[in-house]
């Protein structure tokens, strides 16, 4: 101990701060932590933060070193500061040791006479009785420990406890990000050890090194102030001209992109320009500025009402819709507010976007040839982002922790895996080897991928499993044909409800999905009924609710509302007349009765349609398997329709418990979990009981290791996103049926959920489709 310090009393620790300023302390010290320059700078602001508001004699970080199976003290106040980055404990040595074996605070009122206790005469700590460490956890990684010490022989309070964790919780993710730029402990004598990642969400595949660029919004829509209009007319006319602006500068993004982006991609601005010049949009606004607003207010608010609707959806898909529409209004804003556009960012030559909301268009501004990875910190998979980034080809990081500061990034050397969603900061001379030989797997496995274009997706034994494609717009479309895809095996039809004031007409519907029917005749579609209700609510229809998961929605709200669901009904049937094509898909199933309540409003539109046009036919019905309940009564409904769809991401989320779209939870969301193995072996059963076939769509069909137990299980067709259809096909093309149904026995002795993938994907490597799972594993 250095002579120097205050020597505090018993109960004196703790007792200085109000439980108010303690929490603007540990917001302040959370905040500059996370603008450290360095690691050693985060630490040192860590240690003396935490001693002068918790008012102990010492505090102390030791951070992990696995490589070397040891601790290392790496921040200290209140020790001989000649120990630091000296002192190593083994990792089941003293009381730190056994904070990290129990992953949980240690509060000790008399260290030294604790078992565990081990002296370090050299720290300067044999004067220090109370002891407290806790765990610092990072996506369950356990990065290391921190230590407060007190003279005093006596335990921490609770409250003293519960700051500690509550600190060690909010700083994980910015120690982690430190750890990241800055020498770790195990580089001292390893100067090209291999450093942190960061994880995040896969969103497109592909590996890419690059110069790490972020970029801002051009304007924050909910900062725009309220201000009265002094001319209304004048107002509406800018509103107007700034739509026209924003409208043509989509239109020629889509043209000027032309040599990298195909028919099907580009008109995905070219729907961003419809969606600007868009009628309830612009009369919500008008209507604003009529009633007094300046033209910027109106329009912030008639963007943010349409934005929230999508972003209180459960369904990911829609939900990514959100973040389009706050681009287009954002843009919008920045030629209402040309003072607030930010200049033209320069261009790293490999470039690798980073923001924390990024939307196509952000992609579409890099000159060509520059862009070479994307980095978001929200967002998905099914984002249209993400569907662009895989349309260039190039690997997407999506929903980066809310810890990680995206800003830390700028300006850095990155290694992204947008297959294992993986970032890996300022990587050594090692790492960048990995990377070059990854990189040319992957592109082998391009060209390997594209000979199985025009082949069947059919097993060695001649199984053949149709591959289709979900979608929810018709830019989709073409998009999914290019690919192969055999069909639509979804169709969302929630879409051209969210973007007007009211609901569309029976000729609107008619005129949409006879596009959608067409485009792909003489294959199958699967369309949809309305799926909203509960946080899928229209702001034309609102639905409040406390428990949107379990509420009002899908099936539930189209039978207490026959005229909205015998309208769709009636327009589907219409448009499948002549083509044959239409597949009738009903959400959200968890009893009999809504079934047949369900079917009898069909059959009687069908006739009622039939005696005015005899081109109507009755289409094939089908039941979606989404909820537990349906899968107890698989029988009873397969006896009712003509098939059934199982609802992959639904059916995890409410099997396990876990909220998909919660990132907190997202290791405990498995579609190999046994319970789900189980379940669907139960509805694939029902389906062969009553001759009725069973696909299954979403997230697990497009899943190597999955779809290859589904193919044991039985399961006639997939439907998946179209980049993955090539991919599967490959897993089904190399697998028969038999050895299918031998893996699903293999995986029913097994309890645990990475048990069973870990031994898919050992499979899959062995039988030469490594690179499937990752580029490295193709041996």
């Amino acid at each position: 101990m250095n002579p120097d310090q205050p020597q505090s009393s018993p109960g004196d620790a703790d007792k200085g701060l109000s439980p108010g300023k303690k929490l603007a302390r540990l917001r302040q010290i959370v905040q500059d932590v996370a603008e450290a320059a360095d690691l050693e700078s985060a630490l040192y602001l860590i240690v003396s933060g935490i001693r002068a508001t918790m008012q102990v004699d010492a505090c102390s970080v030791f951070l992990s070193d696995q490589a070397h199976h040891h601790y290392v003290l790496m921040a200290a106040e209140g020790l001989n500061p000649e120990v630091v980055g000296q002192l190593q404990l083994k990792l089941d040595e003293g009381l730190v040791g056994l904070v990290a074996q129990r992953r949980k605070p240690v509060n000790v009122r008399n260290a030294p006479a604790h078992p565990r206790y081990q002296s370090v005469p050299e720290s300067g700590e044999e004067h220090y009785h109370g002891f407290l460490g806790v765990p610092v956890l990072h996506q369950g990684e356990l990065l290391g420990v921190m230590v407060v010490q007190q003279v005093a022989e006596r335990r921490f309070r609770e409250s003293a406890v519960s700051f500690m964790v509550t600190l060690a919780s909010q700083l994980a993710g910015a120690i982690a990000l430190s750890l990241a730029h800055s020498p770790s402990p195990a580089s001292v004598d390893t100067p090209d050890a291999t450093l942190s990642r960061i994880d995040g969400g896969a969103g497109a595949p592909g590996i890419a090194m690059g110069t790490g660029l972020v970029i801002c919004s051009p304007a924050e829509l909910e900062q725009i102030p309220d201000r009265p209009a002094d001319d209304p007319d004048s107002e509406i006319a800018r509103l107007s001209r700034a739509v026209d602006q924003v409208a043509a500068e989509f239109e020629r993004l889509a043209e000027h992109n032309e040599p990298a982006l195909n028919a099907e991609d580009r008109s995905l601005f070219r729907a961003f320009a419809l969606i600007a010049r868009s009628t309830e949009l612009f009369d919500a606004a008008r209507a604003r500025i009529v009633a007094g607003h300046w033209a910027p207010a109106a329009l912030r608010d008639s963007i943010l009402e349409h934005a929230r609707l999508f972003e209180a959806m459960d369904d990911p898909y829609l939900r990514e819709r959100a973040h389009d529409i706050r681009d287009i209004g954002k843009r919008l804003m920045a030629r209402l507010l040309p003072e607030k556009q930010p200049a033209q960012p320069d261009y790293p030559e490999r470039c690798i976007l980073i923001g924390e909301n990024l939307s196509p268009v952000d992609l579409t501004s890099i000159p060509a040839g520059q862009l070479v990875g994307v980095i978001s910190g929200h967002g998905s998979s099914l984002s249209h982002l993400a569907i662009l980034a895989r349309a260039l080809e190039v690997p997407a990081i999506m929903s980066l922790s809310s810890e990680m500061p995206l800003a830390a990034l700028d300006g850095r050397t990155l290694i992204i895996d947008g297959y294992q969603g993986q970032i890996y900061p300022e990587p050594g001379e090692a790492l960048r080897g990995e990377f070059r030989r990854v990189r040319q797997q992957e592109r082998q496995l391009s060209e390997d991928l594209q000979q199985l274009l025009e082949l069947p997706a059919e097993t060695p034994d001649g199984v053949r499993i149709p591959l289709y494609t979900n979608a929810g717009l018709l830019s989709d479309l073409n998009h999914s044909l290019a690919k192969g895809a055999e069909g639509i095996g979804l169709y969302r039809t929630e879409f051209p409800f969210m973007v007007r004031n009211s609901f569309p007409n029976e000729e609107e519907q008619f005129t949409l999905y006879r596009q959608v029917l067409e485009a792909f005749h003489p294959r199958p579609v699967t369309l949809r009924t309305l799926d909203i209700g509960g946080d899928k609510a229209l702001t034309y229809f609102p639905v409040q609710e406390e428990n949107p998961y379990l509420g009002w929605r899908g099936i539930r709200i189209s039978l207490d509302h026959p005229e909205i669901f015998l309208t769709q009904i009636r327009a589907m049937l219409r448009a499948n007349a002549g083509l044959g094509n239409l597949n009738l898909l009903l959400p959200m199933i968890s009893r009999v009765e809504d079934l047949d309540e369900a079917l009898v409003l069909i059959t009687r539109a069908c006739h009622e349609l039939q005696e005015q046009d005899d081109a109507i036919i009755m289409p094939r019905l089908g039941a979606m398997i989404e909820v537990p309940a349906a899968v107890y009564q698989a029988d009873e409904l397969a006896r009712r329709i003509s098939f059934l769809c199982v609802g992959s991401n639904d059916l995890t989320q409410y099997l396990l418990a876990v909220d998909r779209n919660n990132e907190r939870v997202a290791k405990w969301f498995d579609a190999l979990h046994p319970a789900v193995i189980r379940a669907l072996i139960q509805v694939v059963a029902a389906g062969r009981r009553h001759g009725r076939p069973v696909s299954v769509c979403g997230e697990a069909a497009g899943d190597p290791a999955v779809a290859l137990l589904l193919l044991g299980l039985g399961v006639e067709s997939l439907s998946l996103s179209a980049g993955d259809l090539l991919r599967i096909k490959w897993v089904i093309r190399s697998f028969s049926r038999q050895r299918g149904e031998e893996l699903v026995s293999q995986a029913l002795a097994l309890e645990q959920a990475s048990a069973i993938r870990a031994m898919l994907i050992r499979n899959l490597v062995e039988a030469g489709l490594g690179a499937l799972v990752h580029p490295g594993n193709s041996n």
